[in-house]
């Protein structure tokens, strides 16, 4: 059993083994063992923000087989120096752009366009999470999963990437190759929106 196969099987067996530098190792090695737990690890995760990014279920498909292609074919490039799910996320929002500047998707125009980037604003951690968190545990899951669907590209991706995948705000930087203050304008701005979203459907 190689080294990043036994991270997987039995994190016991193998203590001083990192995640990511297994992971690393062996997507060089180009273990399909590997990559069969990856994938298994990541399908929901990557199929929703996929989902979510394009607003197209088969465009997300498309899109999510091409980004395992992408792992296999470019695992070198993987240093293991960050998380494999911020990298993955990473070349699957390049992947759905590059679509957009060949066929352009109504979801992703901001994305490309810069959105807000020239209007920094402050993010405050605390309060806003919880708050949050409170509104995707009440019922109303399909007024809420409406409102995201109306936020612009920009915002709903760093919500989902903040509240949903649970990465850090220099994570979410990394995957959108954004500054962090722009991560910190993106959220305020779509728990904003949100917030104006549900006032008005009445929630």
């Amino acid at each position: 059993m190689n080294a990043a196969t036994c991270w997987f099987v039995n994190s016991v067996a193998c203590p001083m083994e990192h995640e990511s530098q297994a992971i690393a190792r062996g997507l060089r090695r180009r273990d399909p063992e590997l990559l069969d737990r990856l994938i298994e690890q990541y399908h929901y995760r990557l199929f929703r923000y996929l989902l979510f990014l394009t607003g197209s279920r088969e465009t997300a498909e498309d899109l999510f087989q091409e980004t395992w292609l992408r792992v296999l074919d470019r695992g070198r490039q993987y240093d293991g120096k960050s998380s494999f799910g911020t990298w993955l996320f990473a070349i699957a929002r390049h992947l759905a752009i590059d679509l957009q500047r060949r066929k352009p998707l109504q979801s992703l125009n901001t994305l490309v366009e810069g959105g807000d980037e020239k209007v920094p604003l402050e993010f405050k951690a605390t309060g806003e999470s919880s708050a949050f968190a409170s509104l995707a545990r009440r019922e109303e899951g399909e007024q809420l999963a409406a409102a995201l669907g109306h936020l612009p590209a920009v915002y709903r991706e760093a919500l989902l990437l903040r509240f949903q995948e649970g990465l850090a705000l220099e994570e979410i930087a990394a995957v959108v190759d954004a500054p962090l203050s722009t991560v910190k304008s993106r959220l305020y701005r779509g728990l904003d929106a949100m917030r104006e979203l549900l006032k008005g459907a009445g929630i």
